[in-house]
């Protein structure tokens, strides 16, 4: 098998509104695709090939040097069916109450953050410049969609709130630590897990809402349709992100082109003689 690339360049996107905006909504494309799926084709056809696209995904990411919408997205939305499949299994499979899958996901999570911080020091993304960084963020990643993923099914059915009910829970969660950053001077890598976190139940509740029958708590839509309506949403703001990073980039290439040279810079304040 050939050596992967290290990494040289960021492998994440910048984080802004249209950055969030498509992680809840991979979050509930996630959940609807997983469940249609297992639907489908029998959880152990389902699982199988989950899990052999989420690794082509994810090695399709390692592959490049630097951050690719399309490639990065596509490995988020793997991470986020396979994820939902896990969490899946420890309940459906396992006969595992939601409390305790919510509890050892959350525990694995705590885990990954303490030796990635313990080895490298940050847990910021903005560091993710080295192939190491790369599988401790990929790793967390995983993490949270299955931690999310239970916990929000723990608040939906083991705590009757209702797809609905917990969903507008969530909504009202992920406003806590931006509010805290932003107000109370959270730390910012503490208030990015936070919320990103908090984004796959977040997204998983409305889709679940959206799709499931009435006698469920939902509007009946299917999760075929519900996971095809997302996926399309989601492919919009991917094709916008992808460009605006490329705008973005020309931009700054033409800012160094028409900036003179220091030496130039210098030679023009030098005094006549």
């Amino acid at each position: 098998m050939p050596r992967l690339p290290s990494v040289t360049l960021s492998k994440v996107p910048e984080i802004t509104v249209a950055f969030w905006i498509t992680k809840v909504l991979t979050t509930g494309m996630g959940e609807s695709t997983s469940d249609y799926l297992v639907i489908t084709l029998g959880p152990a056809i389902a699982i199988a090939i989950g899990a052999v696209v989420f690794a082509a995904a994810l090695t399709l990411q390692f592959r490049t040097r630097q951050y690719t919408a399309g490639i990065y997205w596509f490995a988020v939305v793997m991470v986020s069916v396979f994820g939902t499949m896990c969490a899946d299994v420890l309940h459906v499979g396992l006969g595992i109450p939601y409390l305790f899958s919510t509890i050892f996901f959350a525990v694995v999570l705590a885990a990954i953050f303490i030796i990635w911080f313990l080895t490298e020091r940050t847990l910021s993304i903005h560091s993710i410049t080295t192939r190491r960084r790369e599988l401790f963020y990929w790793a967390t990643v995983l993490a949270t969609f299955a931690l999310g993923t239970a916990a929000g099914d723990f608040t939906a059915t083991t705590l009757h709130l209702g797809f609905l009910g917990s969903g507008i829970l969530f909504a009202v969660v992920i406003a806590v630590p931006a509010l805290a950053w932003w107000k109370l001077r959270l730390n910012a890598i503490v208030a990015f897990w936070f919320a990103y976190v908090t984004t796959r139940p977040l997204g998983a509740s409305f889709a679940d809402w959206m799709a499931f029958p009435p006698d469920r708590g939902g509007l009946d839509w299917g999760t075929g349709p519900v996971s095809v309506g997302l996926s399309v949403v989601i492919l919009g703001f991917v094709i916008y992100l992808g460009l605006s990073r490329r705008i973005a980039n020309r931009r700054a290439v033409l800012r160094d082109a028409q900036r003179p040279d220091r030496n130039d810079l210098r030679s023009a304040e030098l005094p006549r003689q």
